[in-house]
């Protein structure tokens, strides 16, 4: 940059571009030394010639050219020596330091030539180039002066750059806000351009420029001469625009005029202002706005500004300011009203607080405490700090406010107020305010205090007195309040208020002195007269009228007065409204609570609210009605009495889940209410949640003896004992029949007139009916069942029972004898006694009277009631009944009740059981189908087609029964089906039938049949056929304790009847179910009691005899059973008991012999040869095994349990062959052939883990499947499922659904009683207790091994005989898992102690030893810090291991001290030894394990580089050895690894080590693939192979294995 006024953006080396004045610089500086001052040239005649000083000139204009700036200053200097006034050479000496960046020098040198030549240009142009581009806060500073000189010499000279400087300098006194020297600088611009004589556009875009620049100043920085200015530049703007008027020319006015209106001096300027505006735009509102805002600033209000705000309102409707200007003046006027509505209106729009001073000195004149306090606090927001005494009255008058309001929060804020003002404890009446603050807050000793001293300092002073009067008043001295309000109002005769306060205290001091006219009421008219516009003064009014004067009318205009002048005095308009009502004016009650909830917020105006919904409540609009009470909620949720209304709205709208809890916070708010509590339990009777009712109501009457919650708890608990009849639950409906007799006979006691108790005591008694004799014991009140009144209660049976319901009911009739129900109810009665079984012939006759006398009723009913169809189908029943048999009265009476109820399904189907009774088939499937279509859930109509059914013989009959069981438990329909289902089973030839398949499987027939016959004999329990069919069903489904008791009662029932062929039956039956459940002694002296003919008998007795250890007597059964036998087949099963028999007593050539002849029979039995079978795999014989079984598999396709037999056989006949693998093949084989039988997928889930443990998860699928295909063998699945994840180690760190633990759980659920369920669970619990450990968490599941322990063996006590070997040697697993567990958790001193308790019971027990071994060795190792063991203890331990020699896991444990004592050689030996075990033992997982624990034995000194071969090939033998069993990965592991430590860089290092890494199968083992993955990234390191690498870490990534990334990281470290 150069000089401003000659460069145009380039820089000084560009000379020759530059330009000052038009002239080029250097030119100009060139002949610089021609134009020397006359006085310079005189000088230099006497020191040396021009010539010289041109010279040196010349030489440092052309350094300057060359950027030589050091030879120009050389030059500058020598010129100086002969000549210091040389005003160029300072001038290039400026020029050149400021080039060499010396800016200082630079500003003297242009400083000294400025001061040579001030009139000169050049000089300062090079200051204004050095300050604008030098960033010096100094050079700023003098930079506008400098522009300021240019600006003066360019004025004259070239006006261009005149302009152009000014613009600069315009710039920086706008920056800087100098806004005066920017007026005066704009109009020395305006006056050049006027001397130039421009156009007047280009002047009034200047006078703009001028306006727009001035405005930016804010007013309380402006002084009064930059005001003028700008009033100038817009009176001239004013004069210069055109058209007039305009948009522009509107635009600047109102700019000028809102200009003015800040400038307190200039008021006239602004009217004149407006007015000219108001003439040239008559339609705009801007001016008036002004104006009405000067008004009312200076509070001026003459006709006028009245004028002014209406002209505003005309054309500005919603305009705030002239509405706050109406206001103000129907303030002065004493308009109230209309200056609050104004007011209020305007404050909208706008706020200010002269205004709602004015709003709250309205409404505080209107006595609208609250709104003028709210008032004061909006005005005191926006008061300026500047307005003191506008903030002093607001104040003021918020105080009086706050104090006349009431409440305590109101007093606080009163008493904060108080302290805002200045000096108001000088002020006594504020004083005096301040007193009643404190009263109001209830300070009274405060208040006290304040009067005192304020009518101690001045007796006269009207509110002190005041004051101490309301303070004697608070304090109930209502004398000494009575003589200082009237020293009050003596002194203030025209101050209502205080007359108010003597009226108030009148009314307040007793019911005399309210009938005193003189007072009370002489004193309120008085403060009506002197304050029209005190609300409470005519609410004590209306309170006069309505209870002294007892003047309604008046008291109710008194009152709508008060509420028209205090629209929140809710006392005042509810008993506005109530008079109202009361005087039947419901238009004006309706049209005042509507107004109130009209201007009501939410949350408000509780009273017109309640109101208002008890009027809609009243007459039936039930919606509008619980809208209005919820609104009312709102304001008050907690009263209780609202909540109840809106209850009974709820309920009346029958929403009745909204009623309950209407009714529910009712009582929680008031929870003495009995109404809530008793509407709360009708509620819920009428939904039909009887037990939630009978709560509640025994809640009520517990309290006291309310007779409608005694009704409905009499009705409840008769509806719940119906309930249960409908099951079948006698025993419980007749204790709630009990109860509901006593409670209704309560309310019978308080309140006997009312019939409706009576009949319902009837039904009570009544209901009796329907349960079995045995059960229908029924405790009566005694006064009800008319017996000695001596006595509380009387037990009476069926039939006393329905008397005294007879007698209810007669006592209902004499009160209401007209009622038709109460004849039909009374018929019922009659109907139900003699349908009573009769012992004698007397009773027969009483029983044919009774049943005319129910015909009577019946018909008496119809009399009244003839369009009743229930009477007439009453009518039918009972001319139905055995006693009558009226058919053509019956028939008549169906068909008159269906003509009166067409879709009447009772009627219907009682039509059908008529016809069906008179054999006419066709009618009545026609009658029952009608029924059908009417109502499908009416079980009656269904048991009569299944009846016809049966009689046609339909196959449909079985379904038919089975479809009524699922509607309802009826007698009727339950034996019918348990018949058929018994008939069906008893069939054994149709089992491949479509038609069994359906009845029985599908549809669990056996199970719904025990269920619904078990209801069935809970109320008929005399009938021995139902017992009898529920024994056989029991017994399917292996209930034996049930089916007992069946049998035996069938037994009981049948010994008192001639019938000897069924007690016969019932006594074989009897027998079985004794032998099912154990009990042989007594099923051999039931079978005995038999005639011993049946050759089911005989093989029974025979059973027994064997099952009692009788054998030579059960031999001699089973030899007159098959002397007996009529069939080969029957023979063969006989031959086959006598060959088991034999082989018990040890006879095992007997026992093949007669194997063999069965076999010869012409009916052979596949039995037989399971037997034998069984027989060669018991004794090892596997050719007599293999032949057995090749014969039974010739024997064609196996069904149902044989086809589970004969695999099992199989799979036992490989593993006696020691062929594992193929164990697990044939049971999968099995499955496949058989997918449906839950039996073959559990013995594949339970064979897998003992010979297949890799397919774990497979076997505990199958497990699962096996669960869900069946329950009874999904009992034991799941115990095998268990297993199986156990086998994989599936705990609940890797699935929190499925694991173990909860399949074990579920498990001992199911069957508790199983003792190796709780070991599974002990293993499981033990799993997850070791997975804590090995994670570094606390385990959960600690001290739980003895108590476990505990309970197997609890459970092992009680298995069967045949089972106790097995048992016992999983009691001593447990033994040895709970001492695993305690060791495995540090306890080993509770290990020790557990085994030593053992061992005193058995001592001579090797396992118990072992143990206590393994323990003790512990504790040593422990002790010693795993030194090294005693010879001495090491034979003990080997002793202790000789002891269990059949024992691998001894083995194993006794290899593993010796590996950790280094005896390797010996470990050796005792794995060797271990898998000598496994071998003798054809143990497939114990050979694999001890064959895996020998390859790792030696796979460590490998790794530890001991020279030698004979550890590698130790290894490679037992690794061969395990993969000849069958494939293993951790053998694969083990071979790969000592390949590595061999030869780790070889190919065959590379392709093992892939082999187990790259694997797909999700049943891998994850810790072989994660092992073999660390080595061979260590293989692929040593060889630096990092493609390799590379896809070895994105499988890792891919699979999640986090570890080998890591492991990764430390090799590239270490590697680097």
């Amino acid at each position: 940059m150069f000089f401003t006024s000659v460069l145009a953006n380039v820089k000084l080396v560009q000379v020759v571009n530059i330009t000052v004045g038009g002239t080029n610089f250097y030119s100009h500086v060139r002949n610089l030394h021609g134009r020397q001052r006359p006085e310079a040239t005189k000088q230099s005649d006497h020191k040396m010639s021009s010539k010289e000083v041109k010279t040196e000139l010349k030489s440092a204009r052309e350094a300057i050219k060359n950027k030589e700036y050091k030879d120009a200053l050389r030059h500058c200097k020598a010129v100086l020596k002969l000549e210091k006034t040389n005003y160029n050479a300072w001038v290039f000496i400026g020029l050149a330091a400021s080039e060499m960046e010396q800016p200082d020098q630079s500003q003297s040198a242009y400083k000294k030539a400025v001061e040579l030549e001030p009139e000169q240009l050049l000089a300062w142009q090079g200051l204004a180039n050095l300050y604008e581009k030098t960033d010096q806060w100094d050079f700023k500073v003098e930079l506008p002066n400098i522009y300021q000189k240019l600006v003066d010499l360019y004025a004259s000279s070239d006006k261009k750059k005149c302009y152009e400087v000014i613009k600069k300098l315009s710039d920086i006194y706008l920056s800087d806000e100098d806004y005066l020297k920017l007026a005066k600088l704009w109009l020395q611009l305006i006056h050049l351009k006027e001397e130039e004589a421009v156009d007047k556009t280009e002047l009034l875009q200047l006078w703009q420029e001028m306006i727009q620049h001035l405005s930016g100043c804010p007013n309380e920085v402006q002084d009064n001469e930059t005001q003028q200015h700008l009033i100038t530049a817009f009176e001239n703007t004013m004069v210069l625009l055109d058209p007039v008027p305009g948009e522009k020319h509107k635009k600047i006015s109102a700019d000028f005029i809102n200009c003015l209106s800040k400038l307190p001096k200039e008021e006239n300027k602004m009217k004149k202002a407006c007015e000219s505006m108001l003439a040239h735009y008559p339609n705009q509102s801007y001016p008036l706005e002004v104006l009405s805002s000067h008004y009312l600033k200076t509070g001026i209000l003459n006709d006028d500004t009245i004028s002014c705000f209406s002209r505003l309102l005309d054309l500005a409707p919603d305009s705030g300011l002239g509405h706050l200007g109406l206001g103000t003046k129907a303030l002065q006027e004493g308009r109230y009203k209309d200056a609050i509505k104004d007011l209020s209106q305007g404050l909208k729009k706008m706020s200010c607080s002269t205004g709602w001073y004015s709003l709250a000195e309205a409404q505080f004149k209107v006595h609208r405490y609250s709104d003028s306090a709210t008032s004061c606090c909006q005005g005191l927001m926006p008061c300026a700090s500047g307005d003191k005494e506008l903030k002093v009255k607001l104040l003021r008058l918020q105080l009086e406010t706050l104090v006349r309001s009431g409440g305590e929060k109101a007093a606080d804020h009163a008493l904060e107020t108080f302290s805002q003002i200045p000096d108001a404890e000088k002020d006594q009446v504020l004083v005096a305010f301040k007193g009643r603050a404190y009263l109001n807050k209830g300070q009274i000793d405060q208040a006290l205090k304040v009067s005192s001293e304020l009518v101690a300092s001045n007796p006269n002073l009207d509110q002190g007195l005041a004051l101490r009067g309301l303070v004697h008043s608070a304090e109930g001295q209502q004398q000494l309040a009575e003589q200082s309000f009237l020293k009050a109002a003596a002194l203030s005769p025209n101050c209502g208020e205080y007359y108010f306060l003597l009226g108030q205290l009148y009314w307040d001091m007793g019911e005399e002195t309210r009938k005193d006219r003189s007072k009370a009421h002489t004193h309120l008219l008085k403060a009506a007269k002197l304050e029209p516009h005190l609300g409470c003064v005519f609410r004590y009014l209306g309170h006069y009228y309505r209870e002294t004067a007892n003047d309604r009318g008046r008291a109710r205009g008194c009152y709508k007065k008060a509420f028209e002048l205090d629209n929140e005095d809710s006392e005042s308009g509810s008993a506005s409204v109530d008079l109202s009502m009361e005087q039947e004016d419901m238009d004006t009650a309706l049209a005042t609570l509507e107004s109130v909830i009209k201007k009501a917020t939410p949350g408000s105006a509780k009273w017109a609210w309640m109101r208002r919904g008890l009027y809609y409540l009243k007459v039936g609009e039930h919606q509008q009605a619980i809208s209005d009470l919820q609104a009312a909620l709102r304001a008050d949720p907690e009263d209780w009495v609202c909540w109840e209304c809106l209850g009974e709205a709820y309920l009346n709208r029958r929403s009745f889940t909204a009623a309950l809890k209407a009714f529910g916070k009712a009582h929680q708010l008031q929870p003495s209410s009995i109404y809530s509590v008793y509407q709360a339990a009708a509620i819920k009777q009428t939904l039909g949640k009887f037990r939630e009712a009978v709560a509640e109501y025994l809640q009520i009457t517990a309290q006291q003896d309310y007779v409608p919650a005694l009704k409905g708890l009499g009705e409840c608990q008769l509806s719940l004992a119906k309930g249960l009849m409908e099951d079948c639950r006698d025993g419980g409906a007749i204790d709630l029949i009990q109860q509901a007799i006593q409670n209704l006979f309560r309310a019978v006691e308080l309140r006997p007139d009312l019939s409706c108790l009576w009949k319902l005591l009837g039904d009570a008694c009544t209901t009796v009916s329907s349960v079995s004799l045995n059960r229908a014991q029924v405790l009566v009140p005694a006064l009800l069942a008319g017996l000695d009144p001596n006595s509380q209660r009387h037990v009476l049976n069926q039939a006393q029972t329905l008397k005294v319901g007879e007698r209810c009911y007669a006592h209902a009739l004499k009160l209401m004898s007209e009622a038709p129900s109460l004849w039909y109810d009374l018929g019922l009665n009659y109907y139900h006694q003699a349908k009573l079984p009769s012992s004698s012939e007397g009773d027969q006759n009483s029983q044919s009277l009774i049943l005319e006398k129910a015909q009577q009723c019946f018909k008496k009913a119809i009399m009244m009631d003839c369009g009743n169809h229930s009477y007439w189908n009453g009518l039918g029943v009972i001319s139905m009944n055995k006693g009558l048999e009226n058919f053509a009265l019956a028939q008549h009476s169906f068909i008159k009740s269906i003509q009166v109820e067409p879709n009447n399904v009772v009627a219907w189907t009682n039509l059908g059981t008529l016809y069906l009774k008179k054999d006419n088939i066709e009618l009545a499937h026609k009658a029952f189908k009608i029924a059908q279509s009417l109502e499908p859930l009416y079980v009656n109509c269904w048991i009569g087609q299944a009846l016809i059914a049966e009689k046609v013989g339909s196959y449909d009959t079985m379904d038919l029964f089975r479809h009524t069981t699922e509607l309802s438990t009826h007698v009727e329909g339950v034996k019918g089906y348990a018949y058929w289902v018994c008939s069906t089973l008893l069939d054994k030839s149709n089992r491949d039938s479509e038609l069994y398949r359906y009845n029985i499987v599908q549809m669990n027939a056996i199970s719904a049949a025990q269920v619904v016959l078990c209801k069935y004999t809970e109320r008929i329990q005399s009938d021995p056929e139902a017992f009898i069919m529920l024994g056989y069903l029991n017994e399917h489904l292996q209930l034996k304790r049930q089916a007992l008791q069946a049998y035996q009662r069938a037994v009981e029932l049948l010994q008192s009847t001639s019938s000897a062929e069924e007690l016969t039956f019932a006594l074989g039956r009897y027998g079985r179910a004794l032998c099912t459940s154990g009990q042989w002694e007594e099923a051999v002296q039931v079978y005995n009691s038999t005639p011993l003919q049946e050759l089911s008998d005989l093989t029974g007795l025979a059973l027994a005899y064997y099952r009692a250890g009788l054998i030579p007597e059960s031999t001699n059964a089973y030899e007159r059973a098959l002397a007996v036998a009529s069939s080969e087949k029957e023979k063969a099963y006989i031959l086959t008991a006598l060959a088991l028999l034999q082989h018990r007593q040890g006879n095992l050539d007997s026992a093949k012999t007669l194997l063999f002849k069965c076999s010869m029979l012409k009916e052979p039995i596949s039995e037989s040869l399971l037997c034998l079978c069984a027989l060669g795999l018991v004794h090892s014989d596997v050719t007599l095994a293999a032949a057995a079984l090749t014969e039974l598999l010739k024997q064609g396709t196996a069904t149902g349990s044989v086809v589970e037999q004969r695999c099992l056989l199989t799979c036992t006949l490989l593993v006696l062959k020691g062929n594992y693998s193929a164990v697990q093949r044939e049971a999968s084989r099995a499955v496949h052939s058989n997918p449906g039988n839950p039996s073959l997928w559990a013995l594949l889930s339970r064979v897998i883990p003992q010979y297949y443990p890799r397919k774990a998860n497979g076997g505990a699928v199958a497990g699962h499947v096996a669960c869900l295909s069946s329950m009874t063998q999904g009992k034991r699945a799941l115990l095998y499922s268990g297993v199986n994840q156990l086998a994989i180690g599936r705990h609940s760190g890797e699935d929190v659904h499925r694991n173990a633990l909860k399949t074990m759980q579920r498990a001992v659920l199911l069957c508790p009683d199983d003792p190796a369920a709780w070991a599974g669970l002990m293993a499981a619990c033990h799993t997850e207790n070791t997975t804590c450990y090995l994670s570094g968490s606390a385990p959960s599941r600690q001290g739980l091994e003895k108590v476990l322990m505990s309970v197997v063996s609890e459970k092992v006590q009680s298995v069967e005989e045949i089972e106790r070997p097995l048992a016992q040697s999983l009691e001593g697993w447990v033994l040895q898992q709970a001492v695993t567990g305690l060791m495995l958790g540090g306890e080993l001193e509770q290990a020790e102690a557990l085994c030593s308790q053992v061992l005193n019971v058995s001592p001579e027990h090797p396992a118990v030893m072992l143990s206590l071994r393994q323990v003790q060795c512990q504790r040593l190792l422990v002790a010693d810090g795993g030194n090294v063991l005693p010879d001495s203890v090491l034979e003990q331990l080997s002793n202790t291991v000789m002891m269990n020699s059949t024992n691998i896991g001894a083995w194993h444990w006794l290899a593993e001290v010796y590996r950790r004592q280094g005896l390797l050689v010996q470990a050796v030996m005792a794995y060797r030894q271990s898998l000598q075990l496994a071998l003798q033992l054809g143990l497939h997982s114990g050979q694999v394990a001890s064959l895996l624990r020998l390859a790792l034995l030696a796979l460590g000194p490998c790794m530890a580089g001991t020279p030698g071969n004979e550890w590698k090939d130790l290894v490679v033998e037992a690794t061969t050895e395990v993969l000849k069993l069958g494939s293993s990965p951790v053998a694969n592991l083990f071979q790969a690894l000592l390949q590595y430590v061999t030869k780790m860089a070889a190919r065959d290092t590379r392709r093992l080590l892939e082999r187990l890494v790259y694997v797909s199968s999700p049943d891998f083992p994850v810790t072989v693939v994660q092992v073999a993955s660390w080595y061979f990234l260590r293989h692929l390191y040593a060889k630096n192979d990092q493609e390799l690498i590379n896809v070895l870490l994105q499988h890792a990534k891919m699979k999640g294995n986090q570890r080998l990334l890591e492991f990764s990281v430390l090799l590239e470290d270490a590697s680097s």
